[in-house]
């Protein structure tokens, strides 16, 4: 008798396990922002009692899930900030959001079995804030197990190079608006999943290191977690690279011969700086980025627009503070000039990305 008594209450406890478990399949299943088979990838806050607030380019939210359809409840703080869904790490569509907080239909009409999604931020901090509140999946829903961690990890620091300014204006017209920008086909992006690197970008564009076509400059936004926020610091033990890419300077190049903007005059005075002060402001900004990363490889490039031009002086001054920093694992590495108007397109970030490749596989132990 008591071995029959036992053998109900183990059945009585698979069966209770079976029903319990977060992957047994629902009809429709809401997932909160905080749950933690979802995957966040850049510098996201998810402190908030509400969401997941999203800022900096290139940022992403995956989850693996089963089911039919699956929607994500989002707002957007102007409605002008641009998403890529990937599905299955395969077909990508464009999600453009709007102010009002809602479920919007990422995927629907999906076969039985295995799915994964990712939402992917294409546009620029300088747009505002998404919020991200969760997931809901219909159809014989699953909750998946996050895949693993990639093992490597590469930050990226630049201007609209890196966030894939107008990649996607075949008109030449260089037009600012997110539809065109797309920090998926940056060079920065290319390059990490080329390398299976988990992915922080920290860029804006038209932000310089001693200069921007606005008031900040790069050392006041680096070691921010909102980048419009001064008092929201970044922890930098959190996520520590194996490689840091700094493509720093273009815009630099331009407005150091603008006497005429205010920023020159905040930043400069009266004259522009003389070579000792630019090379010294590189690599002062390098040194920072060293001392929150003690052992990262850090590659200082620069390119591939006009500031690489066969007479430019940048790359000798990217040069000349590599060489003082005197550090075997700090890099310097440059883009040829395309010689096209405007932002690289899609061809011209790919040859960017094949580039940086070549040189990471020549010179990084990763």
């Amino acid at each position: 008798m008591g071995n029959l008594k036992n053998l109900f209450y183990l059945i009585s406890f698979l069966f209770f396990a079976v029903n319990t478990s977060c992957t047994t399949q629902q009809a429709d299943l809401k997932l909160n922002y905080s749950n933690p088979q979802i995957r966040y990838e850049g510098r996201i806050d998810t402190s908030n009692v509400e969401g997941a607030e999203l800022y900096w380019s290139g940022t992403s939210v995956k989850i693996n899930f089963e089911g039919e359809s699956i929607s994500a409840l989002m707002s957007d703080e102007n409605g002008t900030n641009d998403f890529n869904i990937q599905l299955d790490e395969d077909s990508t569509v464009l999600l453009q959001l709007d102010t009002v907080k809602r479920y919007y239909t990422l995927a629907s009409g999906l076969a039985p079995g295995k799915h994964t999604l990712k939402l992917f931020k294409r546009t620029e901090w300088d747009r505002g804030t998404t919020t991200f509140y969760g997931f809901k999946i219909e159809g014989n829903a699953q909750v998946l197990p996050k895949s693993p961690a990639k093992k490597r990890k590469i930050e990226f620091y630049g201007n609209s190079i890196t966030a894939g300014y107008a990649v996607e204006d075949t008109t030449g017209k260089d037009r600012p608006s997110g539809t065109f920008t797309n920090n998926y086909l940056s060079y920065a992006a290319i390059t990490a999943r080329h390398f299976d690197a988990r992915y922080h970008c920290i860029c804006k564009s038209g932000i310089g290191i001693m200069i921007s076509w606005f008031p900040s400059i790069m050392s006041d936004i680096y070691d921010r977690l909102n980048p419009a926020d001064s008092a929201s610091q970044w922890d930098f033990s959190s996520y520590t690279p194996d490689l840091v890419v700094i493509n720093l300077f273009q815009n630099d190049s331009w407005l150091v011969n603008r006497p005429e903007r205010d920023e020159f005059k905040a930043n400069f005075g009266s004259n522009a700086p003389n070579d000792e002060y630019i090379i010294q402001a590189y690599q002062s900004f390098v040194a920072g980025i060293r001392d929150q990363y003690p052992q990262a490889s850090i590659i200082c490039m620069l390119g591939n627009m006009d500031a690489t031009r066969t007479d430019s002086q940048w790359p000798g001054y990217i040069e000349q503070a590599v060489f003082n920093l005197d550090d075997p694992k700090i890099y310097s590495f440059f883009m040829p000039f395309k010689e096209t108007p405007g932002h690289p397109s899609i061809e011209e970030q790919q040859a960017m990305a094949n580039r940086l490749i070549r040189f990471i596989d020549e010179h990084i132990e990763w």
